[in-house]
């Protein structure tokens, strides 16, 4: 009964939109994600005091949560003024019917054969919201967290910042951010999700052929300059969480590329 309640609830909040474009249930795991952000905001350096790796950890993943549902929703809007088209442009919903399939093949939904004749109003959804792909992204965020801590400050022990080399110091942190752990960075998160998704060793190749290289040429247009003003101008306690802050609109467009197979 539990199952069959929390299906049916699905389904009800995935119909609903607001302004016939936001889908709702996105919008409230968007909100509450921010008060758990406010919550941390709040009483951060009291936190990172008494445990700067918890405190990251627990920062990175509930952004990484965000950035993931902030992808979601893309899809879900997009999907959505997808079906509007189609169905203008046809008269009909038998292309959306077809491709909704397609698009969500685990969907939480039971298989169309097992819907009732009065439930075909549900081959009209968009996909719901995937809170698996949401807890892997925020796995991710809280694991990387220890490590990023670790190279953060072997960069800042490496390459101190001082009133006379501060720029060109920055400079050597940025060029060995990018040149090491980015490359690396990017291949344990294409590892890791494909892993976690249940993928194979040959699916991991497929997705490094596929989306490697033009996610790291994205990465080197973006965060130079990033990463230039988090060395120079950040205290090195807020270095990881505005990374991440940042990161938020990087790591949906790692998750809509990583699910871009899927799509």
């Amino acid at each position: 009964m539990l199952e069959d309640f929390r299906r049916r609830s699905l389904r009800q909040l995935n119909s609903k939109y607001i302004y016939g474009k936001y889908p709702l249930l996105h919008l409230i795991i968007f909100v509450v994600e921010l008060i758990m952000v406010s919550l941390l905001v709040r009483r951060f350096n009291t936190y990172y005091a008494n445990r700067p790796v918890l405190t990251t950890m627990i920062t990175n993943a509930v952004l990484g949560g965000i950035a993931d549902t902030v992808a979601q929703t893309v899809t879900a809007v997009t999907f959505n003024s997808n079906k509007k088209l189609a169905t203008t442009t046809s008269g009909r919903g038998d292309f959306f019917n077809i491709e909704i399939q397609d698009l969500d093949r685990k969907s939480l939904y039971p298989d169309e054969d097992s819907l009732p004749p009065y439930a075909g109003m549900y081959k009209r959804l968009p996909p719901p919201f995937d809170f698996e792909r949401l807890t892997r992204f925020m796995a991710y965020g809280f694991l990387m967290a220890p490590v990023q801590h670790k190279w953060f400050g072997f960069l800042s022990s490496t390459f101190p910042l001082t009133k006379t080399a501060a720029t060109s110091a920055a400079m050597k942190r940025v060029a060995f951010d990018q040149l090491l752990f980015a490359p690396v960075g990017l291949a344990m998160f294409f590892t890791f999700m494909t892993i976690a998704e249940g993928g194979t060793i040959n699916d991991v190749k497929r997705k490094f052929q596929d989306v490697y290289i033009p996610a790291l040429k994205a990465n080197f247009m973006v965060w130079p300059a990033v990463q230039m003003l988090n060395f120079r101008v950040i205290p090195i306690q807020f270095q990881i969480p505005f990374v991440s802050t940042i990161g938020i609109a990087w790591t949906a467009y790692l998750s809509l590329t990583n699910s871009s197979d899927e799509a």
